[in-house]
């Protein structure tokens, strides 16, 4: 495990994969069950195994110690280096790290730059749950750099290429109403393997 310092310091990195917040998801009522939670410990690490799930699972939002941002949490919860803004992370991984179009654990989802995305965005796959959902953590999503656990994300393209996707709004406890464009996914090596 790296250590304490290394981490601190991806803390502070820069991310501009922070969504647009005069655009976010209209923001509802907080369950106990979603109201974010303070984490201290290490972040919390991909690698759940490829299953069917039929229930929608717990999903949470937690509160680290300082904002992250969703670079250096993708970065450091996938394993995969590579450095930049997020919108730059699909050419950058090309030829580095095999990219495409089927989701698997550990890969890196990565979505593109709009006007209302104007920084892309990254997330990790934890878990297939069928050929459209996913579930991916992720960090400073429509928040100041909380992290979001067990996000569903359905693909919504007509070809089902994973190219337009709509994310799990957690406070609402629905998917949002936006859908965001989508390059693909970037495979670190563990996901690469799976495939």
């Amino acid at each position: 495990m790296r250590p304490f310092a290394i981490l601190a310091a991806l803390l502070l990195a820069s991310c501009s994969g922070q969504p647009d917040a005069r655009n976010a998801e209209p923001a509802a009522p907080r369950s106990a069950a979603s109201a974010p939670e303070r984490q201290t410990a290490a972040l919390p690490r991909a690698g759940i195994p490829d299953t069917s799930v039929f229930a929608r699972p717990s999903t949470r939002i937690l509160v680290p110690a300082r904002p992250i941002e969703c670079v250096p949490y993708a970065r450091e919860v996938s394993g995969i280096d590579i450095r930049g803004d997020a919108w730059t992370w699909w050419r950058t991984a090309k030829g580095r790290y095999r990219t495409g179009q089927v989701p698997a654990v550990g890969s890196v989802l990565a979505l593109k730059r709009t006007k209302h995305l104007r920084g892309g965005h990254l997330a990790v796959v934890t878990a297939i749950l069928n050929n459209r959902e996913v579930l991916v953590d992720q960090a400073n999503w429509l928040n100041q750099g909380q992290i979001h656990i067990s996000t569903p994300v359905r693909d919504v393209s007509a070809n089902n290429d994973w190219s337009a996707v709509r994310v799990w709004y957690i406070p609402g406890d629905t998917y949002g109403t936006r859908t965001y464009a989508a390059h693909g996914f970037i495979y670190s090596e563990s996901a690469a393997a799976s495939r």
